[in-house]
């Protein structure tokens, strides 16, 4: 059965998407930490990060480290942090979080509660940074 995430890519269930190419998909958090919280995933359905090849694990950070530059154009910050912990869905993902102190990492941090006008600014924020 795909995951969630398969089924954001194939577009079975709507998102906020940021940006994709032909091996990976960068769309918005639907439960954020901060605004500008964006999930990097494989298009290959792989559940550990760490199972990818060598070559696809380094290209999905040079796809993310182009994200993460869009997300600090879009909302200025000291740094774009990155996550990866896999716990909650079974497809390996990389989270981007804009950052100005440590503890904006913290993922038992209340989410944030935005309006779908406000994902849909934010993914144009961030495309259009790129």
């Amino acid at each position: 059965m795909a995951t969630i995430f398969s089924r954001i890519i194939a577009g079975e269930i709507p998102c906020y998407k940021v940006a994709e190419d032909d091996k990976f998909f960068a769309f918005l958090d639907i439960n954020p930490l901060v605004k500008g919280h964006t999930l990097v995933v494989p298009k290959q359905e792989v559940d550990y990060i760490f199972d990818l090849s060598d070559e696809d694990l380094a290209a999905m950070h040079v796809f993310a480290k182009k994200i993460a530059k869009g997300i600090q154009k879009a909302f200025p910050c000291q740094k774009v942090g990155e996550a990866v912990i896999g716990l909650e869905v079974p497809h390996a993902h990389i989270h981007l979080i804009p950052i100005q102190k440590e503890s904006d990492m913290l993922f038992s941090n209340p989410k944030l509660k935005l309006s779908e006008e406000e994902f849909i600014a934010i993914a144009k924020a961030i495309n259009s940074s790129l």
